[in-house]
């Protein structure tokens, strides 16, 4: 037993020593400082609702529309907002030329009216949407919901995926453009 404590006294006062001689003065009086750089960590911040759309190559056509419209800017702020996203496909189901014409400068209302139809204040869950709950848009007027055997409606359109959280909201994407009366 005493030879156990015997080293272990001899370690500790290796170690000691060691530490002690690390951060001795060199000599002519300089202390030696640890000089490592530590990188500095990228810390991702929170998607908003834009940036998820941005990162979809099944919405490019609905950026294209927003960026268009001046309202990147509104949906990149604290919100919350819940928008009801559709898809490239959607806007290719339109009448042909349609799309074209909405991007056109001359049509940026009407262009921001659709667009705000799809967007309601607030963050609304799939699980707080009940069958025939009328939710108000931001252009001011209002959106019927339908709930038949699971399958989720807007206004008829289909709603294919649900609560895609942002930072500032939640975005459900819709397989059809929901157009306003």
């Amino acid at each position: 037993m005493n030879k156990f404590k015997l080293v272990t006294l001899a370690v500790l006062g290796f170690a000691a020593t060691s530490l002690v001689s690390c951060n001795a003065p060199k000599e002519g009086g300089e202390e030696t400082t640890d000089t490592t750089v530590v990188a500095p960590v990228e810390v991702e911040a929170p998607k908003t609702v834009v940036d998820i759309a941005v990162g979809s190559a099944d919405h490019t056509t609905l950026v294209t529309a927003v960026t268009a419209a001046g309202l990147v800017e509104t949906l990149s702020g604290t919100g919350p907002f819940t928008i009801f996203a559709p898809t490239n496909a959607a806007f290719a189901a339109l009448p042909a030329g349609t799309v074209e014409g909405l991007l056109k400068p001359e049509s940026k209302d009407k262009l921001t009216s659709i667009l705000t139809y799809h967007v309601v204040a607030g963050n609304v869950l799939s699980s707080q949407l009940t069958d025939g709950q009328k939710v108000k848009t931001l252009n001011g007027q209002e959106l019927t919901v339908a709930i038949k055997g699971g399958v989720v409606t807007i206004n008829g359109i289909k709603v294919i995926a649900a609560d895609l959280a942002g930072s500032n909201g939640v975005i459900h994407v819709v397989e059809g453009v929901i157009l306003p009366k």
